[in-house]
Parts: structure tokens; sequence; C-alpha cells
């Protein structure tokens, strides 16, 4: 395990940095949290950084909930949750298995061919796109694939913007919705890395260090996210899980 005393001055400062981006993405570009989660395999191993990562990210859900508490789509929660669960179970198994090298194109892999999907959209017919947002197959496979990636790497950030895009939520009740859905989950996955060792007092302590400057990027997400328009705004959670994902590819 890395510890605080390990880290150069230039890591800690990138460490501060994604630790911002996690607070901003919170509340602000959610798919930014895709390259957070890049950033952080570059400072620490990667599964490492997943068990570092997590409780940095309950922070920011937290200030997000409290914050979108009357902006969230509960239906929405409730048809995609239990097979979230049923991807949070196949992920830790997976976890255990993998390697650092393997985790990474993995995640990669299955945000990129949602985005694919999302972008195909229009060449594939009206008839398609009226049922995707209704489909029990699509909330089913989109369940699934949170789980999934949110258990393996903290990167279901990419999956659940495609599918809270597909339903045409306005940005506001997108970012509440997301906010419930990763606090949910975040709490849940707790002892499952507690059980593989990812999570530990060192890490704790390691996450202490960093919570004020998540509040601080928290902040500026709010006032952000006032400030950009609908349709700037899902291009900009596209693009950043994009990059994001190629990152995680081609690192």
């Amino acid at each position: 395990m890395v510890t605080i005393f390990d880290l150069s001055i230039l890591e800690w400062l990138i460490v501060l940095v994604s630790a911002i981006f996690i607070g901003f993405t919170k509340t602000g570009v959610s798919s930014l949290g895709i390259l957070v989660v890049t950033i952080l395999m570059y400072i620490f191993p990667a599964k490492e950084s997943v068990g570092i990562l997590l409780p940095m990210l309950i922070v920011g859900d937290i200030f997000a909930v409290i914050y979108y508490r009357r902006n969230v789509v509960w239906k929405y929660l409730f048809s995609l949750m239990p097979w979230v669960i049923a991807g949070i179970m196949i992920g830790y198994f997976v976890l255990d298995q993998v390697n650092d090298n393997q985790l990474k194109p993995m995640i990669g892999s299955l945000v990129l061919a949602l985005i694919i999907l999302h972008v195909s959209r229009e060449r594939l017919g009206v008839r398609f796109n009226q049922m995707l947002p209704t489909s029990r197959w699509f909330t089913l496979l989109m369940g699934i694939l949170a789980g999934f990636t949110t258990m393996i790497g903290n990167a279901a950030g990419g999956v659940m913007a495609i599918y809270l895009l597909v339903k045409g939520l306005p940005k506001k009740d997108f970012v509440g919705t997301g906010a419930w859905f990763f606090l949910f989950v975040n709490v849940i996955k707790i002892p499952f890395y507690i059980n593989l060792g990812l999570i530990t007092f060192d890490s704790i302590t390691f996450n202490l260090w960093l919570a004020p400057t998540i509040i601080i990027g928290a902040f500026i997400g709010v006032k952000v996210l006032t400030l950009i328009p609908q349709k700037t705004f899902q291009m900009l959670i596209l693009g950043f899980a994009a990059i994001g994902a190629l990152r995680l590819l081609f690192v």
C-alpha cells in the first residue's frame, strides 16, 4: 500500500487535482470521473487505486445527494438496482481474479461500446430509439454493466451517463438521479472492498487528508452546472467518457 509519505510533490499535486475533479464530477459533469480513474491508475497500481478512490467518491456522493436531493427520478433507479446488484456480484469475483493489466482495457472497452451505441442511435431507426428508453432488456443490460464496472474499477460513470441520457433527463435531474445511484452502490461496495483488502486503515487515512479538497470541487461543480447549456452538457458527458475509456485501453 502506497502511503502519503511515498508520494512525490508532483504526485501529490496530481492527487489533489484528482480530488477536486471527483467533487466536480459529483455535482457537474459526471463522466469526467472516468478520467480520474485513469489518472489515479498512473499514481497507484490499478487494483490499489480502486480501493483508494471509493471513499473519496462517497464523500462527493454525500454532498451531491444533499444538494440535489429534490432532483431525482426514483423510477429509473428502482428498475435498475436489482440488476446493478447482480453486476456487483459478478464484478466481485472478477476483481478477485484479474490483475492490473487486465483490468484497464476491460473497463475501457465496456465504456466505449456504450458510447458507440448512444451516438449510433439515430442510424438505428425511429422504432429503435422509441423502444430503447423503455426496453426491459436495455435496463437489464445497463444495470449489470453499471454494477460490474463500478465494482471492478469505480468506472460506472460512463455507463450511467449513457443510461440517463437515453432516458432524456434534464441536466439537474441527470445529476441528482446519478448522485443517489452512486451513493447506494458505493456504500454497498465497501464490505466487498474490505474483504478484498482494497480498503485498509492506511487508505482511509489517505482519504481523510483529501476530503476537504473533494468538497471544494463539489462547490465548483454546482456553480459550473448552471452555466452549461443542455446540449453542451450532453456533449461534454460523452466526450469525457470517450477520452477516459480510450486512455484505459492504451495505457
